[in-house]
């Protein structure tokens, strides 16, 4: 058994890609409107994760006020463009203020007010190579399903809060928003057309790559 990783260490790594003024300023928004941003950890994670695909579409459940969508616009490619979707429109309003404070194009976001449970069924099935899911967490399970349909094989699905606030390893916890993340956990690593891996950045970061069709899992 490794040895548990120190707080200093932990830090040092979540701080290892410097974030900027303009996604200072998102944080400062989220703060202002009880929103929970992505870590930096994390959003450096989403960014290598778009860089490494390649992406020209993905798709973001939760869009809060752009911290996770500016990072992973960073590593899309030029002409990628980022679909958002968030019940709240003033969260997007904000969103897009950020991206336009990044210098990042307006044509690349495209902001979807509504549930993601009914936005997410309009959108084109194998069409995105990643889906990062952020939104109601007592939906993960249905967001699954959902990004199976919308990725081509070998895109990656992206959930956060994965070790939800160290709920997730407690057996003992047993909330609703606890079981279904922990379910979603379990349904991910044993799901045979997925490879999975779950990380310790920010409040958990669970990853899986679709197969391609005849892909040894």
């Amino acid at each position: 058994m490794p040895t548990p990783i120190k707080p200093a260490s932990w830090s040092h790594a979540e701080a290892y890609v410097a974030e900027d003024d303009a996604l200072a300023a998102a944080r400062g928004r989220a703060e202002e409107v009880g929103v929970q941003p992505v870590s930096s950890g994390a959003g450096a994670t989403l960014r290598f994760l778009a860089a490494v695909l390649e992406a020209r579409a993905v798709v973001e459940i939760g869009t809060g006020t752009g911290v996770s969508g500016l990072w992973l616009l960073r590593g899309m490619r030029p002409d990628g463009v980022l679909t958002t979707v968030d019940v709240e429109a003033e969260h997007q309003r904000l969103a897009k203020q950020t991206f336009a404070e990044a210098g990042i194009p307006a044509q690349r976001a495209r902001t979807i007010s509504g549930a993601a449970l009914d936005v997410l069924p309009r959108l084109t099935d194998g069409h995105y190579d990643l889906v990062f899911c952020d939104g109601d967490k007592r939906e993960y399970a249905a967001y699954l399903e959902e990004a199976l349909r919308l990725l081509r094989p070998g895109g990656v699905v992206a959930f956060d809060n994965a070790l939800w606030h160290d709920r997730v390893a407690d057996p003992a916890q047993r909330d609703e928003e606890t079981v279904t993340i922990r379910d979603l956990g379990r349904r991910v690593a044993e799901h045979e057309s997925l490879v999975p891996v779950l990380l310790p950045v920010g409040d958990g970061l669970l990853l899986a790559k679709k197969e391609w069709a005849g892909e040894d899992a």
